[in-house]
């Protein structure tokens, strides 16, 4: 049951993510209603899909993972340290510098990042499938960015190296956070020392 909560809400999280990338489709729900009609149905949409992601694995962790294969621990260990840079990268892409413009779509990077390396140290077939189709979606929608037509809005401003330190410094707060209070905390599931 959980594990189809759990695709459900991939289904809603993703599937509107991916709406941006059908361009003429975006445009015509925009047309039909409005601008911010718009953003709030996305809006909603996203945070139920979410939601039932977030429901749907728990619910499929707690009545027992589905094992596939069993990671060697040392794929464990490069998961751990694919997610300093991947978190980096999710943190420039909103404080833009020079590892934005080098990486030109830093978000996607550092979800690719999470999301394969999740996958090397998840060997039960919710997390492949979790964790497989933001990896999916991420490549997906990369490969999209090449070849839309629109610039998507007007260009936002880029800061220079003090942004890049920025994102440096806050990655490695939130990376810290993650691994050290949310992952044990939170989800039950310690990744430092495991």
């Amino acid at each position: 049951m959980g594990l189809l909560v759990m695709i459900l809400g991939l289904v809603l999280f993703l599937g509107a993510h991916t709406l941006t990338t059908a361009r003429e489709l975006r445009a015509g729900l925009i047309a039909a209603t409005g601008e911010s009609g718009y953003k709030i149905g996305y809006a909603l949409i996203s945070l139920v899909g979410l939601a039932l992601i977030v429901w749907g694995f728990a619910q499929y962790r707690a009545t027992g993972l589905w094992s596939v294969w069993t990671p060697p621990t040392f794929l464990k260990h490069l998961s751990v340290a694919l997610m300093l840079p991947a978190v980096i990268l999710i943190v420039a892409a909103y404080l833009r510098g020079r590892i934005y413009q080098a990486v030109k779509h830093p978000m996607l990077a550092g979800v690719k990042l999470w999301a394969f390396g999740h996958l090397l140290a998840n060997g039960d077939l919710g997390g492949i499938i979790l964790f497989g189709s933001f990896l999916g979606w991420a490549v997906y929608d990369r490969i999209s960015l090449k070849r839309r037509a629109d610039a998507g809005g007007p260009p936002i401003p880029v800061g220079g190296i003090g942004n890049d330190l920025i994102a440096i410094v806050v990655g490695v707060i939130v990376y810290l956070a993650l691994a050290f209070a949310f992952h044990p905390v939170v989800l039950g599931i310690p990744v430092m020392g495991s």
